[in-house]
């Protein structure tokens, strides 16, 4: 049994939900977003504000795809009301990050600084030379370009430089020489 399938979606006022053959339109203060759903045997309706899910077989892939279509569209509404973001901190010294018209450079231990291009429908903030702000309405996106400017450079276990995100812990390794005066 899908319980993440089985919960009720409340549309807030401010949402619109529009549904059109398979393709369900969420629209919002902040944007539009659309998912669509391409297994037929995942049916949804919406009756006096509450959007629900239901599935007609109860193998396991339809019961993986109840619960996921309807964690995309809740995590819509949620994004077209509210909006999504993460948070990187570069750690070195010498690591910084600037706007360079819409892009954004970083420097963080190679030769050259790395540019790294606008992304449509997302946006960057740079409140500090080592924060980095990645925001949107697609949850997806935005973890999406979030970890591809965490790629750059992830953080090293040595000494813990690079890109990592806000929250994120790195776990420490002692060095060489640490494991052979301990020996």
């Amino acid at each position: 049994m899908s319980r993440i399938g089985n919960k009720l979606i409340t549309i807030p006022e401010k949402v619109e939900v529009l549904i059109k053959d398979m393709t369900i339109s969420v629209k919002g203060p902040k944007g539009e977003l659309a998912t669509t759903i391409v297994d037929d045997r995942i049916t949804f309706e919406i009756n006096d504000g509450i959007l629900t899910f239901s599935r007609t077989s109860e193998d396991k892939v339809v019961k993986s795809l109840h619960g996921l279509y309807r964690s995309l569209v809740a995590n819509n509404i949620e994004g077209v009301l509210e909006g999504y973001s993460k948070t990187l901190t570069l750690v070195g010294v010498g690591h910084r990050v600037s706007m360079k018209g819409n892009d954004l450079e970083i420097l963080c231990g190679f030769s050259h600084p790395v540019l790294f291009k606008k992304v449509e429908n997302i946006k960057y903030e740079v409140p500090d030379q080592n924060t980095i702000i990645v925001s949107g309405i697609d949850k997806a996106l935005v973890g999406e370009v979030s970890a591809n400017i965490r790629a750059i450079k992830p953080p090293e276990p040595y000494k813990g430089k690079g890109i990592r995100y806000k929250d994120e812990y790195v776990r420490r390794k002692a060095g060489k020489a640490a494991v052979t005066a301990g020996a």
